[in-house]
């Protein structure tokens, strides 16, 4: 076998070479990576991981329900600022609520219907902005997990009748309607 001398020419050949396979071999491994991670059930944007679908769709459950929890608990607190409760009313336990709603006006039964239905769009909007897919079934989810909650409310408090109707009829469309605004589609009329 011959043997060459390494001229200026002949090195910066060799060299540009060398630089061109290691930037194909890095391409390469690249390739690998990112259909690895997909393959494992990772979204991958540009050059940035996000998280796996499953973990993110758990994380759009657990924080719409806590987003939707605070703006409830938020609202239901400051209805007991805005209107007053009437004279001797005690709302610190369950018996003392259900004595004092019998003696609440229809003004008294405001701000627990706003917060249960305004807190139920929040967390179902939440959770459908964050889950991964399936947006609009976490919302209705969540609207679910509401009603489950005020069905429970309803059963240890009571309360008049048109309060109760009022408020159990809206958590599903509450949670259908943070579906719909989350998507920023317009629903369809039927």
């Amino acid at each position: 076998m011959p043997w060459r001398v390494l001229t200026p020419r002949l090195m910066d050949r060799a060299l540009a070479g060398g630089a061109e396979r290691r930037a194909k071999h890095q391409l390469a491994d690249q390739k690998n990576e990112v259909s690895y991670l997909q393959s494992n059930n990772h979204t991958i944007i540009g050059s940035s991981l996000i998280m796996n679908p499953t973990l993110r769709n758990i994380l759009a459950v657990i924080v719409g329900f806590l987003v939707g929890s605070v703006v409830n608990l938020g609202l239901v607190e400051t209805g007991m600022a805005v209107v007053p409760l009437p004279e001797g009313a005690d709302v610190s336990t369950m018996d003392g609520l259900r004595e004092a709603m019998k003696s609440f006006t229809p003004a008294n039964f405001i701000f627990p219907f706003l917060g249960h239905a305004l807190g139920t769009l929040a967390g179902a909007f939440v959770a459908a902005k964050i889950a991964a897919s399936h947006k609009m079934k976490f919302a209705i989810g969540i609207g679910v997990c509401f009603l489950i909650g005020g069905i429970a409310m309803v059963s240890m408090c009571g309360g008049p009748l048109w309060f109760i109707a009022a408020d159990l009829l809206a958590y599903l469309p509450m949670g259908f309607l943070g579906g719909t605004l989350a998507h920023g589609k317009k629903p369809q009329a039927t």
